[in-house]
């Protein structure tokens, strides 16, 4: 099959056709920005996470906290009636955009999807997103945000 758009320095086991559509588009901006336009595009996504909703903020954390973070970052998965998924998360904006803009530019992609469209994204996502931005030392923590969202969507389909 052809492709319009000229192959990328990515690895090709990350094809953006694995990805949901929303998500692919995004990698593709990303690669076509500068690093300080990159940046500004996280800052931007990072003001579009969705707040935590009240009934989730009284919850014990304990269960919902990604320990492999930097920042306390707690993610919460919903199951909804049709099997689909919600994720919200909790994580300070202000001081953390960058993990803000992570989760916000994923939980569009996942967000009202059903299990096997979280389950699909790609182990090097976080690496496709953040190359050349110069965050390696995040790069560890924001992976197991993705990995904390596929165990939930793996417990959700375990549960159908």
């Amino acid at each position: 099959m052809s492709h319009a758009t000229p192959p990328t320095p990515i690895d090709a086991s990350s094809s953006d056709e694995a990805l949901p559509a929303s998500l692919a588009r995004t990698l593709r901006q990303f690669r076509m920005l500068e690093r300080e336009d990159k940046m500004q595009a996280l800052l931007g996504w990072s003001k579009k996470l969705e707040p935590l909703p009240e009934r989730l903020a009284g919850l014990d954390r304990t269960a919902f906290t990604v320990p492999e973070c930097q920042t306390r970052v707690d993610i919460f998965p919903e199951r909804q009636d049709d099997g689909t998924i919600h994720f919200y998360a909790d994580v300070n904006a202000r001081q953390s955009p960058t993990v803000a803009a992570v989760l916000a530019i994923t939980f569009a992609a996942v967000n009202d999807q059903p299990p096997a469209v979280t389950l699909a994204l790609p182990a090097d996502f976080v690496r496709l997103l953040m190359q050349d931005i110069g965050l390696g030392a995040r790069e560890s923590g924001l992976s197991a945000m993705i990995a904390r969202l596929k165990r939930h969507a793996t417990t959700v389909s375990a549960s159908e």
